[in-house]
């Protein structure tokens, strides 16, 4: 699995995705079960509310590799803050759309 991940403008100021990177090294929260090698080909934000530029930054890492693109946590659940993105579901459904049913798409990773 090769993995473009997707986060959220607003947090990238005080987290640095530890947890993101994490989560796919020990194979926990959304990674679980996953036996497959997992390569990490980029880790950006959405380019800031409402989240328009999601869907060419998502083009870009599957141009660059990825196979998956993931939303970090903080995205649909809101973490570390407690405040998901208003935007979440419209991003991930324009997201998924455009980039069609061979790239699989995962709602968070911790």
């Amino acid at each position: 699995m090769k993995v473009g991940i997707i986060r959220c403008a607003q947090t990238e100021d005080f987290c640095p995705g530890t947890t993101d990177f994490k989560a796919i090294a020990k194979r926990m929260g959304a990674f679980e079960g996953i036996d497959e090698e997992i390569t990490i080909i980029g880790f950006i934000s959405c380019g800031g509310c409402p989240g328009k530029k999601a869907v060419l930054r998502a083009r870009e890492l599957v141009k660059r590799g990825a196979d998956t693109i993931v939303f970090a946590s903080c995205m649909k659940k809101g973490t570390p803050i407690g405040y998901p993105c208003p935007h979440f579901q419209q991003i991930r459904d324009i997201v998924a759309d455009d980039l069609g049913p061979f790239i699989r798409i995962i709602d968070y990773t911790h």
